[in-house]
């Protein structure tokens, strides 16, 4: 049975009195004054509570509720709270968690609102098929597993909601309403459930909330008419997911090992194929083939001025429009020459309309922005989702062009009746009545895009602004009315050839005052006349013309040809384009044009070479389809797997087979590796120069050996001293970040070859192993990075006078000891916190160590004499033993100085041999 509390306002306190409500044996419960301030509290109120268990123990219901973003979680949890919760910052930092009290579903209850950060998962191989190096990439369409991995696991994000949903006994879903939403609707779950309450057999515990705006009116009927998560539109997007993984990992990883193992200057540090990326690159690299196999033609066209007044000319449009042949040019032009006056024909008049745009869309919006806004779509997309997020606009990504027939059109009107930019205009289409939107496309997502409230530019601010701006004017546009004109067409004949004028009058503007840039042009006025009027010509002459070729794709009409071939979702297009620019496959020109580079255009050759089909529009239209049959539930998820999976497996085998055709482009366009480089450090192997390659990915190339060895990115690569790595006989090189960053010698074979067990691929000097060598981390290491786990900080040996030492896991920099002379790492350790301690030595006329002394050695986080020597430059950086310059220091700090390994390492012995025996055992 239920119980059931009644609350009676008694002064500055309130009596409670409980009581079952549907069996009489139980009776009332106990009841007892309450002393309380409860300001607003109705002077009665009786609401439901859980169900009463046979003693009469009050149990209120805890509801968690889960939005897509914290700022969103903010705004949701003030509108149903009224502004009255309470807020915490969850145990991630990231992420805040709102509670109030309220009603849910009949019953009063204790809401949690928090938020994830975008996917809580991401899909990824397991293990060793993420080496490049140890899987044929055959493999990664049906043998390599995968597993979900936490898409940013600095986040915790699984054990965060693991955390707040202990304990709860419902869960509502705010999470984006399209696809992707639904897939977080289900990662979420899966973190979960598994924690909160176990329900009754029949009671139901996870409800889904369905909006499009971020107002009370729609956050507060979603609350009232919660539904249920779509499992199948969380499955096409898994689908979509372990579809693009699979193939364009296996495309990718084959194609960037083969051209990159043989071209030196593809200045591109990953040739990747996408099932969606390189049909996107089609699109561009065939209009420049376009451009290029374009060759021009002469035409000529024939223009005539006739003086309807003494000083006024109208210019005559020849019927004929353009002759390709100069000698019936000509002749057309000696047989109108005979002619001293034009006669009118015949003079039209009709009322023209130009339809108001239909209501504002994903694609429309991006298209707009990148045109008229000069923003990428990825810019755009990012600007519009903040907008969203703060309450200005409705949901941002749609496929929709129609309002639905409850859309309260009126109501988002009035909201912008005050912004002196179109406050006029606005004023008057609600004084006159407003104008349905035409009928557009209904994709059954959301409606189109809408301002949801007014806003200032001093508000939003730059590119803000003016995106609100474009949707604010074109949704007005919307319920405007359209622009009609009167277009006067006048014909006349000079001789036997006949020549036009067109000129219009704009009647009624419509929306073109809200959208001045739709307006009709002005042209010349036409004067009066009536068919068989003569007007005297004042010239007629001959313009010789060329044919022009198409200009480069816009961003724009890039978009357009995505929606068009069904390449991409209105939320992946921008993605997709972004990422052929990042890639280096095209760059933008002035206007936002896609200009292709020779990699993009060799690329998109190659694939029409081997198999067009990988860079039509085609296939992936088709699997687009597939997917969206997932989605409704017609197509079954496994099948739609293996079947994609299945074809471009066969695709695959057939590239591999078939590269040498691409190989063959690539071969004119780039040079090989042994001519591409300057000379910079001596292989271990030949001892002859191997060449330093610049361009992306940097790396160096041993032309004798044939053999090329990855470095790392991003930084400047120099030769380091003429030494040589103890293993190999490599010449070290030394990477730098620059003169504020870090840097570190490498030897370029351990880099590729770990030699040491505990080593992985891409390590440098600072993280190897070696007891002996004088550039490892046995020997400049110095202590446990202060702010990350694992990190060591070692002693940058090259940074001098200003010296530092630097974590060799994160981008902690620590500066010490500045214009000191020599500053050595020593094998002795620390008694307070195990770090190594430091040998400094300072020039007798710069020295700041107290009596004039030069030489000191000691703890760099302990040592009283050093402290004010070190300057810790990472914002977050505060190690355990600076405590803000007291004399004695009480404890470890957690450890956090000690030298890598702690107290577990035996004591180093003396002996060479010995330390490397010790290290081997």
């Amino acid at each position: 049975a239920r119980l059931v509390f009644v609350v009676t306002a008694a002064g500055r306190g309130f009596a409670v009195k409980l009581f079952c409500a549907l069996s009489p044996a139980c009776g009332p419960a106990s009841a007892q004054q309450l002393s309380s301030s409860a300001p607003g509290l109705p002077r009665t109120r009786t609401a439901p509570l859980s169900l009463c268990p046979g003693s009469h123990q009050l149990k209120m219901k805890t509801v968690l509720m889960v939005a897509e973003k914290p700022s969103l979680a903010q705004s949701i949890a003030k509108i149903l709270s009224r502004g009255n919760m309470s807020s915490r910052k969850g145990l991630n930092g990231a992420c805040s968690v709102h509670e109030y009290t309220g009603s849910f579903i009949g019953q009063s209850a204790h809401f949690k609102m928090t938020s994830v950060c975008g996917h809580v998962m991401t899909l990824d191989f397991i293990g060793k098929y993420n080496s490049w190096d140890k899987v044929d990439p055959a493999e990664l369409f049906s043998k390599a597993p995968t597993e979900k991995k936490e898409a940013n696991p600095k986040l915790t994000m699984v054990k965060f909601l693991q955390v707040e949903g202990r304990g709860c006994d419902c869960i509502v879903l705010w999470l984006d309403c399209d696809k992707e939403g639904e897939n977080i609707c289900f990662e979420v779950l899966d973190a979960v459930l598994p924690v909160m309450n176990k329900p009754r057999s029949t009671e139901r515990t996870v409800y889904r909330a369905k909006f499009s705006s971020i107002t009370d009116t729609d956050i507060c009927n979603a609350m009232n008419h919660l539904g249920e998560p779509n499992r199948n539109e969380a499955l096409s997007v898994d689908a979509r997911q372990e579809l693009d993984l699979r193939i364009g990992c296996a495309f990718t990883r084959f194609q960037t090992k083969y051209f990159q193992g043989k071209y030196g200057n593809l200045d591109s540090s990953l040739i990747s194929f996408g099932p969606c990326q390189t049909p996107t690159l089609g699109f561009c690299v065939e209009r420049h083939d376009k451009i290029q196999s374009f060759k021009p033609e002469t035409y000529w066209v024939l223009q005539a001025k006739v003086n309807p007044e003494k000083e006024s000319s109208l210019t005559l449009d020849w019927d004929r429009v353009r002759v390709f042949d100069r000698e019936i040019a000509q002749m057309f032009l000696n047989i109108t020459k005979t002619a001293k006056e034009a006669k009118v024909e015949s003079v039209s008049k009709k009322e023209k309309v130009k339809q108001r745009p239909l209501a504002l869309n994903t694609v429309e919006m991006l298209r707009v922005a990148s045109a008229a806004l000069g923003m990428g779509p990825q810019h755009a997309m990012q600007i519009a989702e903040r907008l969203y997020t703060q309450g200005y606009i409705s949901y941002p990504r749609t496929e929709t062009t129609h309002y639905p027939e409850n859309f309260d059109l009126k109501g988002c009107l009035r909201q912008q009746a005050n912004n002196p930019y179109w406050a006029e205009t606005v004023k008057a289409l609600l004084s006159e009545g407003i104008n349905r939107p035409r009928k557009g496309h209904d994709a059954g997502d959301h409606p189109p895009i809408t301002p949801m409230r007014a806003a200032t530019e001093a508000e939003l601010g730059g590119d803000g602004w003016r995106l609100y701006e474009y949707i604010t004017r074109h949704f007005i546009a919307t319920v405007s009315a359209d622009c009609k004109y009167l277009q006067t067409t006048i014909a006349f004949s000079i001789g036997p050839e006949r020549f036009t004028c067109v000129g219009k009058v704009v009647t009624s503007p419509g929306f073109t005052e809200i959208m001045p840039w739709h307006s009709i042009a002005l042209e010349e006025s036409l004067p009066h006349c009536e068919k068989g009027d003569l007007f005297p010509i004042s010239e007629i002459k001959l313009l010789e013309k060329q044919t022009s070729p198409p200009d480069y794709l816009t961003e724009a009409e890039l978009i357009t040809l995505m929606e068009k071939h069904g390449i991409g979702t209105d939320a992946s297009i921008p993605v997709h384009i972004n990422n052929i620019c990042q890639r280096n496959y095209v760059t933008v020109e002035s206007g936002r044009r896609l200009k292709p580079t020779n990699l993009g255009i060799v690329l998109v050759h190659g694939y029409y070479k081997i198999d067009a089909e990988l860079v039509l529009p085609t296939i992936r239209s088709a699997v687009e389809k597939q997917l969206n049959l997932i989605a409704l539930g017609k197509a079954n998820y496994h099948q739609v797997l293996e079947h994609t999976l299945d074809i471009f497996k066969r695709k695959f085998h057939y590239f591999v087979d078939s590269i040498a055709g691409m190989d063959e482009l690539m071969e004119v366009s780039f040079s090989p590796l042994a001519a591409t480089g300057k000379p910079l450090s001596r292989c271990g192997k030949c001892h002859r120069f191997m060449k330093y390659i610049q361009a992306k990915p940097s790396r160096l190339h041993c032309s004798h050996c044939d053999d090329t060895y990855s470095l790392p990115q991003n930084g400047t690569i120099k030769l380091y001293k003429e030494l040589r790595c103890p293993l190999d006989d490599f010449e070290l090189v030394l990477w730098s970040s620059g003169s504020r960053g870090k840097s570190y010698p490498l030897c370029p074979y351990c880099y590729n070859h770990p030699p040491f067990r505990d080593m992985k691929k891409g390590m440098g000097c600072n993280e190897c192993t070696h007891p002996t060598c004088q550039h490892s981390l046995s020997m400049l290491g110095i202590g446990q990075c202060v702010e990350c786990e694992n990190g060591v900080l070692v002693l940058d040996s090259t940074s001098g006078p200003k010296w530092k030492m630097a974590c060799n896991k994160c981008n902690v920099i620590v500066h010490f000891f500045e214009n000191a002379h020599k500053v050595r790492v020593s094998p002795e350790t620390c008694d307070l916190c195990d770090a190594a301690l430091v040998d400094v030595d300072f020039n007798k006329a710069k020295s700041p160590l107290p009596g004039d002394e030069t030489q000191h050695s000691g703890c760099v986080f302990c040592d009283p004499v050093f402290q004010d020597l070190v300057e810790l430059k990472h914002a977050a950086m505060r190690h355990p033993m600076h405590r803000g310059g007291q004399g004695k220091r009480q404890g470890r700090g957690r450890g956090k100085g000690r030298r890598p390994g702690g107290r577990l390492n035996p004591k180093k012995p003396k002996d060479k041999m010995a330390a490397l025996a010790a290290y081997f055992v």
